[in-house]
Protein backbone atom coordinates (compact mmCIF):
# COMPACT_ATOMS: atom_id res chain seq x y z
CA UNK A 1 0.00 0.00 0.00
CA UNK A 2 1.41 3.24 -1.05
CA UNK A 3 0.60 5.89 2.04
CA UNK A 4 1.18 10.00 2.20
CA UNK A 5 1.72 11.21 5.80
CA UNK A 6 0.93 14.71 6.31
CA UNK A 7 3.13 15.58 9.37
CA UNK A 8 3.32 19.00 10.04
CA UNK A 9 6.61 19.65 11.92
CA UNK A 10 10.13 20.51 11.37
CA UNK A 11 11.85 16.83 10.93
CA UNK A 12 13.62 15.52 12.28
CA UNK A 13 13.87 17.09 15.32
CA UNK A 14 13.83 15.48 19.14
CA UNK A 15 10.55 16.42 20.14
CA UNK A 16 7.39 14.61 20.62
CA UNK A 17 5.04 14.66 17.75
CA UNK A 18 8.58 14.54 15.02
CA UNK A 19 9.59 11.38 17.37
CA UNK A 20 6.04 9.94 17.10
CA UNK A 21 5.72 10.68 13.23
CA UNK A 22 9.73 8.81 13.11
CA UNK A 23 7.98 5.67 14.76
CA UNK A 24 5.34 5.15 12.76
CA UNK A 25 6.46 5.68 9.02
CA UNK A 26 9.05 3.66 10.56
CA UNK A 27 6.94 0.57 11.15
CA UNK A 28 4.63 1.08 8.66
CA UNK A 29 7.44 0.76 5.92
CA UNK A 30 8.81 -2.12 8.29
CA UNK A 31 5.14 -3.71 7.58
CA UNK A 32 5.46 -3.61 3.99
CA UNK A 33 4.18 -0.05 3.20
CA UNK A 34 5.62 2.92 0.75
CA UNK A 35 5.59 5.52 2.57
CA UNK A 36 5.26 9.41 1.59
CA UNK A 37 6.25 11.91 4.00
CA UNK A 38 5.19 15.19 3.86
CA UNK A 39 6.93 17.67 6.35
CA UNK A 40 8.30 21.26 7.22
CA UNK A 41 11.35 22.77 6.89
CA UNK A 42 14.16 22.26 9.39
CA UNK A 43 15.67 19.67 11.20
CA UNK A 44 17.88 16.57 10.28
CA UNK A 45 18.08 14.66 7.62
CA UNK A 46 16.63 10.99 8.34
CA UNK A 47 17.18 8.15 6.13
CA UNK A 48 14.46 5.48 7.00
CA UNK A 49 14.27 2.40 4.37
CA UNK A 50 11.29 2.50 2.24
CA UNK A 51 10.21 5.99 3.69
CA UNK A 52 10.86 9.28 1.04
CA UNK A 53 10.72 12.49 2.92
CA UNK A 54 9.09 15.60 1.27
CA UNK A 55 9.38 19.12 2.59
CA UNK A 56 7.26 22.19 1.90
CA UNK A 57 9.13 25.49 0.35
CA UNK A 58 12.03 26.22 2.77
CA UNK A 59 11.12 30.39 3.07
CA UNK A 60 12.86 31.69 5.55
CA UNK A 61 10.28 32.57 7.65
CA UNK A 62 8.78 29.07 7.89
CA UNK A 63 12.09 27.56 9.62
CA UNK A 64 12.27 26.39 12.82
CA UNK A 65 8.68 26.15 13.42
CA UNK A 66 7.85 25.13 17.32
CA UNK A 67 5.20 23.47 18.64
CA UNK A 68 1.43 24.58 19.57
CA UNK A 69 -0.19 27.43 17.74
CA UNK A 70 1.28 30.47 15.84
CA UNK A 71 0.69 32.54 12.98
CA UNK A 72 4.39 31.02 11.12
CA UNK A 73 2.57 27.32 11.92
CA UNK A 74 -1.02 28.17 9.69
CA UNK A 75 0.93 29.82 6.99
CA UNK A 76 3.53 26.62 6.78
CA UNK A 77 -0.22 24.83 7.13
CA UNK A 78 -1.30 26.50 3.88
CA UNK A 79 1.55 26.23 1.91
CA UNK A 80 1.67 21.86 2.92
CA UNK A 81 -1.76 21.67 1.63
CA UNK A 82 -1.02 22.75 -2.56
CA UNK A 83 2.48 20.36 -2.06
CA UNK A 84 0.16 17.30 -0.75
CA UNK A 85 -2.05 17.63 -3.60
CA UNK A 86 1.14 18.01 -6.49
CA UNK A 87 2.11 14.32 -4.59
CA UNK A 88 -1.84 13.18 -4.13
CA UNK A 89 -2.10 13.87 -8.30
CA UNK A 90 0.13 11.65 -9.14
CA UNK A 91 -2.57 9.09 -8.25
CA UNK A 92 -0.55 6.27 -6.29
CA UNK A 93 -1.29 6.80 -2.90
CA UNK A 94 -4.03 4.46 -1.24
CA UNK A 95 -4.55 6.45 1.87
CA UNK A 96 -3.22 9.73 3.51
CA UNK A 97 -2.29 9.79 7.38
CA UNK A 98 -2.44 13.30 8.74
CA UNK A 99 -1.21 14.27 12.00
CA UNK A 100 -3.24 16.69 14.15
CA UNK A 101 -4.14 19.88 12.16
CA UNK A 102 -3.28 18.27 7.89
CA UNK A 103 -6.37 16.44 8.81
CA UNK A 104 -8.21 19.62 7.16
CA UNK A 105 -5.66 19.40 4.50
CA UNK A 106 -6.93 15.82 3.74
CA UNK A 107 -10.47 16.76 4.62
CA UNK A 108 -10.74 18.96 1.48
CA UNK A 109 -8.06 17.04 -0.73
CA UNK A 110 -10.02 14.04 -0.64
CA UNK A 111 -12.65 15.57 -1.97
CA UNK A 112 -10.81 16.32 -5.66
CA UNK A 113 -8.82 12.92 -5.58
CA UNK A 114 -10.76 10.93 -3.68
CA UNK A 115 -8.20 9.39 -1.10
CA UNK A 116 -9.21 8.48 2.32
CA UNK A 117 -7.46 9.34 5.06
CA UNK A 118 -6.99 8.68 9.07
CA UNK A 119 -6.61 11.03 11.54
CA UNK A 120 -3.30 10.87 13.84
CA UNK A 121 -4.60 12.27 16.62
CA UNK A 122 -1.62 13.63 19.47
CA UNK A 123 -3.86 16.89 21.61
CA UNK A 124 -7.11 17.57 21.16
CA UNK A 125 -6.73 21.75 18.99
CA UNK A 126 -10.16 23.20 20.60
CA UNK A 127 -8.16 22.19 24.25
CA UNK A 128 -4.73 23.22 23.26
CA UNK A 129 -5.80 26.82 22.05
CA UNK A 130 -8.15 27.39 24.90
CA UNK A 131 -5.67 26.93 27.39
CA UNK A 132 -3.13 29.05 25.55
CA UNK A 133 -5.68 31.98 24.80
CA UNK A 134 -8.40 31.67 27.21
CA UNK A 135 -10.69 31.24 23.88
CA UNK A 136 -14.49 32.15 24.95
CA UNK A 137 -16.50 29.44 24.86
CA UNK A 138 -18.20 30.12 21.31
CA UNK A 139 -15.04 29.71 20.04
CA UNK A 140 -13.88 26.75 21.85
CA UNK A 141 -17.43 24.92 20.41
CA UNK A 142 -16.42 26.17 16.82
CA UNK A 143 -13.22 24.52 16.93
CA UNK A 144 -14.67 21.55 18.58
CA UNK A 145 -17.33 21.52 15.66
CA UNK A 146 -14.03 21.68 13.15
CA UNK A 147 -12.80 18.97 14.96
CA UNK A 148 -15.57 16.61 14.71
CA UNK A 149 -15.74 17.76 11.17
CA UNK A 150 -12.44 16.21 10.42
CA UNK A 151 -13.09 13.04 12.36
CA UNK A 152 -16.25 12.09 10.75
CA UNK A 153 -14.45 12.45 7.29
CA UNK A 154 -11.88 9.85 7.82
CA UNK A 155 -12.06 5.77 7.72
CA UNK A 156 -10.45 6.10 11.28
CA UNK A 157 -8.10 7.59 14.03
CA UNK A 158 -4.58 7.23 15.62
CA UNK A 159 -4.66 8.10 19.32
CA UNK A 160 -1.72 8.35 21.33
CA UNK A 161 -3.81 8.15 24.64
CA UNK A 162 -7.42 6.74 25.73
CA UNK A 163 -8.55 10.43 26.42
CA UNK A 164 -7.90 11.44 22.81
CA UNK A 165 -9.30 8.39 21.48
CA UNK A 166 -12.68 9.13 24.17
CA UNK A 167 -12.66 12.91 22.23
CA UNK A 168 -12.73 11.53 19.08
CA UNK A 169 -15.09 8.55 19.62
CA UNK A 170 -17.65 12.04 21.14
CA UNK A 171 -16.85 13.52 17.84
CA UNK A 172 -17.31 10.10 15.35
CA UNK A 173 -19.18 7.22 17.25
CA UNK A 174 -18.62 4.68 14.46
CA UNK A 175 -15.04 5.34 13.64
CA UNK A 176 -12.68 2.54 14.14
CA UNK A 177 -9.70 4.30 16.68
CA UNK A 178 -6.53 3.10 17.34
CA UNK A 179 -4.27 4.01 20.36
CA UNK A 180 -0.88 3.43 20.14
CA UNK A 181 1.21 5.26 23.21
CA UNK A 182 4.50 6.65 22.94
CA UNK A 183 8.18 4.47 22.87
CA UNK A 184 10.47 4.53 25.35
CA UNK A 185 13.42 6.89 24.47
CA UNK A 186 15.91 4.87 26.89
CA UNK A 187 17.95 3.32 24.17
CA UNK A 188 21.72 4.43 24.91
CA UNK A 189 23.12 2.20 27.70
CA UNK A 190 23.68 3.36 30.74
CA UNK A 191 26.83 2.05 30.99
CA UNK A 192 28.22 4.82 29.62
CA UNK A 193 30.23 7.68 31.67
CA UNK A 194 28.14 9.11 34.03
CA UNK A 195 27.49 12.69 33.69
CA UNK A 196 29.86 14.69 34.68
CA UNK A 197 26.90 17.56 35.65
CA UNK A 198 25.20 14.84 37.60
CA UNK A 199 27.13 12.90 40.19
CA UNK A 200 25.70 13.06 43.54
CA UNK A 201 26.19 11.10 46.68
CA UNK A 202 22.29 11.53 47.91
CA UNK A 203 19.54 9.90 46.44
CA UNK A 204 18.40 12.10 43.47
CA UNK A 205 14.84 12.93 42.08
CA UNK A 206 14.53 13.36 38.57
CA UNK A 207 12.69 15.34 36.36
CA UNK A 208 13.09 15.75 32.26
CA UNK A 209 11.26 17.82 30.05
CA UNK A 210 10.04 21.04 29.23
CA UNK A 211 9.21 23.38 31.49
CA UNK A 212 5.95 24.62 30.87
CA UNK A 213 3.51 26.04 33.46
CA UNK A 214 1.31 22.69 32.40
CA UNK A 215 4.26 20.01 33.68
CA UNK A 216 3.96 21.53 37.16
CA UNK A 217 7.48 21.77 37.60
CA UNK A 218 6.96 24.55 40.26
CA UNK A 219 4.63 22.49 42.34
CA UNK A 220 7.39 19.76 42.08
CA UNK A 221 9.87 21.76 43.47
CA UNK A 222 7.43 22.88 46.46
CA UNK A 223 6.76 19.38 47.28
CA UNK A 224 10.91 18.83 47.66
CA UNK A 225 11.08 22.26 49.52
CA UNK A 226 8.64 20.99 52.10
CA UNK A 227 10.30 17.18 52.19
CA UNK A 228 14.07 18.56 53.22
CA UNK A 229 12.29 20.87 55.24
CA UNK A 230 10.90 18.04 56.88
CA UNK A 231 14.58 16.01 57.40
CA UNK A 232 14.63 14.60 53.55
CA UNK A 233 18.36 14.27 52.40
CA UNK A 234 17.82 14.04 48.59
CA UNK A 235 19.30 16.48 45.08
CA UNK A 236 16.70 17.52 43.01
CA UNK A 237 17.68 17.12 39.32
CA UNK A 238 15.53 19.31 36.69
CA UNK A 239 16.75 18.78 32.50
CA UNK A 240 15.00 20.46 29.98
CA UNK A 241 13.82 24.43 29.45
CA UNK A 242 14.44 27.33 27.71
CA UNK A 243 16.62 29.70 29.66
CA UNK A 244 13.72 31.73 30.74
CA UNK A 245 12.40 28.90 32.82
CA UNK A 246 15.94 27.69 33.78
CA UNK A 247 16.53 31.28 34.98
CA UNK A 248 12.90 31.43 37.23
CA UNK A 249 13.35 27.95 38.48
CA UNK A 250 16.56 28.79 39.93
CA UNK A 251 15.25 31.84 41.52
CA UNK A 252 12.27 30.05 43.01
CA UNK A 253 14.67 27.53 44.80
CA UNK A 254 16.50 29.93 45.68
CA UNK A 255 13.56 31.66 47.58
CA UNK A 256 12.73 28.50 48.93
CA UNK A 257 16.37 28.08 50.57
CA UNK A 258 16.90 25.27 48.20
CA UNK A 259 19.88 26.15 46.05
CA UNK A 260 22.09 23.91 46.80
CA UNK A 261 19.24 20.66 47.34
CA UNK A 262 18.29 21.67 43.86
CA UNK A 263 20.26 21.29 39.81
CA UNK A 264 18.20 22.73 37.21
CA UNK A 265 21.06 21.98 34.01
CA UNK A 266 18.99 23.13 31.21
CA UNK A 267 18.75 21.21 28.06
CA UNK A 268 20.50 17.90 27.48
CA UNK A 269 20.73 15.66 24.11
CA UNK A 270 17.89 13.47 23.91
CA UNK A 271 20.34 10.55 22.64
CA UNK A 272 21.98 10.96 26.23
CA UNK A 273 18.60 10.82 28.20
CA UNK A 274 19.21 7.10 29.10
CA UNK A 275 22.70 8.36 30.88
CA UNK A 276 20.66 10.59 32.58
CA UNK A 277 18.02 8.58 33.80
CA UNK A 278 20.33 5.66 35.33
CA UNK A 279 22.08 8.51 37.72
CA UNK A 280 18.49 9.05 39.65
CA UNK A 281 16.96 7.15 42.54
CA UNK A 282 13.35 8.49 41.47
CA UNK A 283 11.93 9.93 38.33
CA UNK A 284 8.98 12.63 38.36
CA UNK A 285 5.75 13.80 36.27
CA UNK A 286 4.61 16.22 38.44
CA UNK A 287 1.85 17.86 35.77
CA UNK A 288 -1.11 19.68 36.23
CA UNK A 289 -2.83 19.92 33.04
CA UNK A 290 -3.03 18.38 29.59
CA UNK A 291 -4.80 14.72 28.72
CA UNK A 292 -2.27 13.31 26.91
CA UNK A 293 0.04 11.29 28.61
CA UNK A 294 3.61 13.03 28.69
CA UNK A 295 5.99 10.97 26.49
CA UNK A 296 8.29 11.52 29.22
CA UNK A 297 6.25 8.65 31.28
CA UNK A 298 6.92 5.64 28.97
CA UNK A 299 11.04 6.49 29.29
CA UNK A 300 10.92 6.85 33.21
CA UNK A 301 8.50 3.38 33.22
CA UNK A 302 11.47 1.69 31.41
CA UNK A 303 14.30 3.49 33.29
CA UNK A 304 14.19 0.97 36.15
CA UNK A 305 13.27 3.79 38.34
CA UNK A 306 10.33 4.78 40.62
CA UNK A 307 8.05 7.04 38.77
CA UNK A 308 6.48 10.09 41.07
CA UNK A 309 3.21 11.51 39.47
CA UNK A 310 0.62 13.27 40.08
CA UNK A 311 -2.68 11.31 40.67
CA UNK A 312 -4.97 12.83 37.40
CA UNK A 313 -6.34 11.88 34.08
CA UNK A 314 -2.82 12.64 31.92
CA UNK A 315 -1.44 9.65 34.24
CA UNK A 316 -3.80 7.58 35.54
CA UNK A 317 -5.04 6.42 31.44
CA UNK A 318 -1.42 4.56 31.56
CA UNK A 319 -0.57 4.65 35.44
CA UNK A 320 -2.08 3.02 38.22
CA UNK A 321 -0.80 2.57 41.73
CA UNK A 322 1.12 -1.28 40.74
CA UNK A 323 3.67 0.63 38.91
CA UNK A 324 3.96 4.69 40.23
CA UNK A 325 3.86 6.16 43.22
CA UNK A 326 0.61 8.59 42.74
CA UNK A 327 -0.05 11.65 44.86
CA UNK A 328 -2.60 14.37 44.64
CA UNK A 329 -1.67 17.44 42.49
CA UNK A 330 -0.56 19.54 45.80
CA UNK A 331 2.55 20.62 47.91
CA UNK A 332 1.76 18.59 51.06
CA UNK A 333 1.21 15.24 48.87
CA UNK A 334 3.79 15.55 46.56
CA UNK A 335 5.84 15.78 49.44
CA UNK A 336 5.18 12.57 51.38
CA UNK A 337 5.25 10.55 48.06
CA UNK A 338 9.28 11.97 47.74
CA UNK A 339 9.56 10.72 51.26
CA UNK A 340 8.40 7.83 50.99
CA UNK A 341 9.99 6.36 47.92
CA UNK A 342 13.63 7.89 50.00
CA UNK A 343 12.86 5.74 53.36
CA UNK A 344 11.75 3.42 51.83
CA UNK A 345 14.51 0.85 49.12
CA UNK A 346 11.83 -2.09 48.87
CA UNK A 347 8.72 0.05 47.35
CA UNK A 348 11.56 1.71 44.76
CA UNK A 349 11.99 -1.51 43.66
CA UNK A 350 8.85 -3.09 43.54
CA UNK A 351 7.51 -0.34 41.03
CA UNK A 352 10.47 -0.07 39.31
CA UNK A 353 10.52 -3.38 38.18
CA UNK A 354 6.51 -3.75 37.89
CA UNK A 355 6.51 -0.52 35.74
CA UNK A 356 9.27 -2.16 33.21
CA UNK A 357 7.60 -5.45 33.11
CA UNK A 358 4.53 -3.23 32.40
CA UNK A 359 6.59 -1.33 29.57
CA UNK A 360 7.27 -4.62 27.60
CA UNK A 361 4.14 -5.99 27.17
CA UNK A 362 2.28 -2.96 26.25
CA UNK A 363 4.29 0.08 25.55
CA UNK A 364 6.99 -1.19 23.67
CA UNK A 365 7.72 -0.93 20.20
CA UNK A 366 7.23 -4.56 19.36
CA UNK A 367 3.59 -3.75 21.02
CA UNK A 368 3.69 -0.26 18.89
CA UNK A 369 4.12 -2.86 15.46
CA UNK A 370 1.83 -5.14 16.58
CA UNK A 371 -0.73 -3.01 17.61
CA UNK A 372 -0.46 -0.61 14.11
CA UNK A 373 -0.33 -3.58 11.94
CA UNK A 374 -3.59 -5.09 13.66
CA UNK A 375 -5.40 -2.44 12.74
CA UNK A 376 -4.35 -1.28 9.40
CA UNK A 377 -5.00 -4.94 8.73
CA UNK A 378 -8.23 -5.46 10.35
CA UNK A 379 -9.66 -1.85 10.58
CA UNK A 380 -8.49 -0.05 7.49
CA UNK A 381 -7.31 -2.41 4.91
CA UNK A 382 -10.87 -4.12 4.15
CA UNK A 383 -12.13 -0.58 3.56
CA UNK A 384 -9.74 0.81 1.16
CA UNK A 385 -10.39 -2.97 -0.67
CA UNK A 386 -6.42 -3.53 0.19
CA UNK A 387 -4.85 -7.13 0.87
CA UNK A 388 -2.21 -7.51 3.68
CA UNK A 389 0.82 -6.23 2.78
CA UNK A 390 3.78 -8.38 1.74
CA UNK A 391 6.83 -7.58 4.49
CA UNK A 392 9.34 -6.59 2.85
CA UNK A 393 12.45 -4.66 3.94
CA UNK A 394 13.79 -4.03 0.53
CA UNK A 395 12.42 -1.57 -1.29
CA UNK A 396 12.47 -0.67 -5.08
CA UNK A 397 12.87 2.92 -6.00
CA UNK A 398 10.87 4.98 -7.02
CA UNK A 399 10.73 8.59 -8.78
CA UNK A 400 11.00 11.28 -5.68
CA UNK A 401 10.19 15.05 -6.29
CA UNK A 402 13.44 16.62 -5.74
CA UNK A 403 14.12 18.71 -2.74
CA UNK A 404 15.67 21.83 -3.92
CA UNK A 405 15.70 23.56 -0.48
CA UNK A 406 19.15 22.07 1.78
CA UNK A 407 18.23 20.50 4.97
CA UNK A 408 18.62 22.69 8.08
CA UNK A 409 20.00 21.35 11.38
CA UNK A 410 18.86 21.85 14.54
CA UNK A 411 20.20 20.64 18.18
CA UNK A 412 17.97 17.92 19.65
CA UNK A 413 17.59 18.44 22.95
CA UNK A 414 15.56 17.47 25.69
CA UNK A 415 13.33 20.12 26.51
CA UNK A 416 11.12 19.57 23.86
CA UNK A 417 10.18 16.37 25.16
CA UNK A 418 6.37 16.56 25.78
Amino acid sequence: MDVLILAPQPFFIERGTPIAVRNLATALAKQGHHIDLLVFPGGKKLDINGVDVHRIPHLGFLSDIGPGFSIRKLIADIVMLPKAATLLRRGRHDLVIAVEESAYIALVLRHFFGVPYICDIDSSIPEQLDDKFNLPSWLVRLFERAEGRAARGAIGAITCCRALADITHAHAPDLPIQTLEDIPLTDDAPSLPVPEDCQFDVPVIMYVGNLEAYQGVDLLLDGFAAAVAKGAIAQLVIIGGAPAHVSALRERAQKLGITAQVSVLGPRPVAQIGRYLAQATIVASPRTKGRNTPMKVYSYLDSGRPLLATRLPTHTQVLDDDIAMLVDPDAASMARGITALIDDPSLRSRLANAAQIRVQSEFSRPAFERKLSRFMTEKIMPQIGMAQPNTRRNFEPRPATPDLHRDTWEKPSIENNK
